[in-house]
């Protein structure tokens, strides 16, 4: 039987799925990531990810469903860039509870999105609540790709852990996936360097965040080092992104929100 939902008729899926039933819904993104990587590098990872993640459960025998990859979201970060595709904050809000009512009128009551784009994660975050206080649906979202900074070791790039946007993690990744898609000839190290020294403002991880479009750090768009990507590396990365997807879905499957 497939595992993709929309492969199903409509009352295919009212007796097929049940309360234990799990819809998993990716999020992407269609934004500017350089020169060197294609336009649809978030929606790519999360989709492929998710879709991994999907038959290695159901493998283990999870009930899980996939729905198709939600690919038009929050980028307006990269607005400043042509080909980027993005969907304002208000509108992605209201596609994300208009979702959650359309998955509630299924038997299945956990929704999971798994997110490969960093501009969705407080709005998602956000729409967990939303979804669980107006449908009653459990809702988790968590990301798809487990990237990483270049360290500086076996010849990768020191990307001095702030690697968060086409550098080594995730050029590795596509390469490993779409290696058609990636021109490493045209890719540079952009990295803010002045921000390394900080102990309270920066990325991912630290106390203090704050508002930044990715043209702040130079005309690339590109806040990483992709100069020493290598598809090993990205199989390595899809493979830790799944096993951690599969784990995080069992224990999503077991999930109560009362004792």
């Amino acid at each position: 039987m497939t595992h993709r939902l929309v492969e199903l008729s409509g009352p295919a899926v009212a007796a097929t799925l049940t309360e234990s039933s799990i819809i998993v819904l990716p999020t992407g993104a269609i934004e500017h990531h350089g020169p060197h990587l294609p336009l649809a590098t978030d929606a790519l990872i999360a989709g492929e990810v998710a879709e991994a993640a999907v038959v290695e459960g159901r493998r283990q025998g999870l009930d899980l469903w996939l729905l198709p990859t939600l690919t038009y979201t929050k980028s307006d970060e990269h607005a400043w860039a042509p080909g980027t595709m993005w969907l304002s904050a208000e509108t992605l809000w209201s596609t994300l509870v208009d979702l959650g009512r359309s998955i509630a009128t299924t038997p299945a009551r956990t929704v999971v999105f798994v997110n490969g784009h960093g501009g969705n994660t407080a709005l998602l975050g956000v729409a967990n609540r939303e979804l669980r206080r107006q449908f009653g649906l459990a809702t988790f979202s968590m990301p798809a790709g487990a990237v990483r900074a270049g360290t500086g070791q076996d010849g990768e790039p020191d990307e001095l852990g702030m690697g968060i946007h086409a550098g080594f993690g995730e050029t590795s990744l596509v390469m490993h996936l779409r290696p058609d898609l990636v021109d490493l000839s045209r890719a540079e190290r952009n990295l803010p360097e002045h921000l390394a020294g900080l102990k309270y403002i920066g990325f991912n991880g630290y106390p203090v965040s704050f508002g930044w479009t990715s043209d702040d750090f130079g005309p690339s768009g590109v806040i990483g080092d992709p100069t020493g990507s290598n598809a090993a590396v990205g199989a390595q990365m899809f493979g830790v992104s799944v096993e951690r997807a599969v784990g995080a879905l069992t224990e999503i499957a077991g999930f109560r929100h009362k004792a």
